[in-house]
């Protein structure tokens, strides 16, 4: 008899940058389903994380606007973080969900008093622009040819991601915390200043497909998956030794380590070793047993 897959644990942390408070970061991430930190997962699992880009407006709102959206689109459609139709109108989708969005933005702020200037009006004519990096996790249905046997000598199912990423926030494959993969980018000197960004207003979906890209592969009891936004994936990345920079990271394993987490940050930010800049970090781990 083939044993369950092993269990998924999953979590995320997400910080400002130094100077900036938790209510200004532009980082989102949504994690599907939200259920506590510390619970373990045997069902399919989804994951959206948007960086918004600071020189547009209401950026951090579009972020999590697109990140939510993407996690609940591909927790229905499990082909969708692959090409094609299915993602072209997920993108149509989350596109023809802002215009409704800011008009119940525009409303609250008069209602408030403080109705939007002429300035913002011609700022949000241009769009919101954020990255995308959007993963699913299913178990798999039946032990594949090299799956690991047991003690009692039976296989255990593992567990099989698909991802799709437009601009530079990164998904890290681990296993015995060492890269298997990295994904979109795969150095430090592959960043640059102006990365692809999916727009609020780009109602070319075919176009949005075609620049995004997409990846799969396989995980095993004792893997990780790392999705990082670009200052950290870029940290990662550039790390002289990266084992030991995985195994920093891997000190902090949840929210309750978040003022830790902001200390380390700004640590590595005076020692310039990491840009300052907003970041966030989802951390699956898969648990054998």
């Amino acid at each position: 008899m083939t044993r369950p897959p092993s269990c998924v644990y999953v979590t995320h942390l997400v910080a400002p940058k130094h100077g900036s408070t938790p209510a200004e970061c532009e980082d989102a991430v949504v994690v599907l389903p939200d259920r506590s930190h510390d619970e373990m997962l045997r069902e399919p699992l989804t994951v959206g994380v948007c960086d918004g880009a600071t020189e547009s407006a209401l950026a951090k709102d579009w972020a999590a606007l697109l990140a939510r959206t993407v996690a609940e689109e591909a927790m229905g459609l499990p082909d969708l973080l692959k090409p094609g139709a299915e993602f072209e109108q997920f993108a149509a989708t989350v596109v023809d969900r802002w215009d409704p969005w800011l008009a119940q933005y525009t409303k609250e702020r008069v209602e408030d008093g403080r109705p939007l200037k002429w300035y913002e009006h011609t700022k949000l004519a241009e769009g919101a622009f954020a990255t995308l990096l959007a993963v699913r996790v299913d178990p798999d249905a039946e032990p594949r040819a090299d799956a690991d046997a047991a003690d009692d000598g039976e296989p255990t199912l593992g567990w099989r991601w698909r991802a799709a990423a437009l601009g530079d926030s990164c998904l890290f494959h681990l296993r015995d915390d060492r890269l298997l993969e990295a994904f979109p980018v795969k150095s430090a000197a592959d960043f640059g200043t102006v990365p692809d960004l999916f727009g609020s207003r780009n109602h070319d979906a075919a176009l949005l497909a075609e620049r995004t890209r997409f990846l799969q592969g396989d995980c095993l009891p004792g893997d990780r998956l790392l999705l990082a936004t670009d200052a950290l994936a870029a940290w990662y990345l550039s790390a002289p030794d990266r084992l030991a920079a995985v195994r920093e990271l891997l000190e902090f394993s949840g929210p309750d380590d978040l003022d830790r987490f902001g200390d380390w940050l700004n640590g590595l930010r005076e020692r310039q070793q990491l840009r300052n800049d907003d970041v966030a970090v989802v951390r699956i781990d898969f648990e054998g047993r």
